[in-house]
């Protein structure tokens, strides 16, 4: 996913997503370990996603902050 359709998702889609991801990489650790993983470059995929996001959640968290000139002017 490219960070411009990140850019573009609600919170909650964001939240969402994450947590899919996060459930997904669990998913294919125990497929590792178990010997059964076909795509190891899959959990690196979803792992990068994942700082996508969680950068995305907090660009928007600190976007009202950013925008309030310091010292009141």
């Amino acid at each position: 996913m490219k960070i411009k359709e990140i850019r573009e998702m609600s919170l909650t889609e964001l939240a969402v997503q994450a947590r899919e991801n996060k459930e997904e990489i669990l998913n294919l650790r125990i497929q590792q370990k178990s010997g059964q993983l076909e795509n190891p470059s899959r959990i690196k995929t979803l792992r990068r996603e994942i700082a996508r996001i969680e950068t995305s959640l907090s660009e928007r968290r600190l976007e009202p902050s950013i925008s309030t000139p310091v010292g009141g002017e």
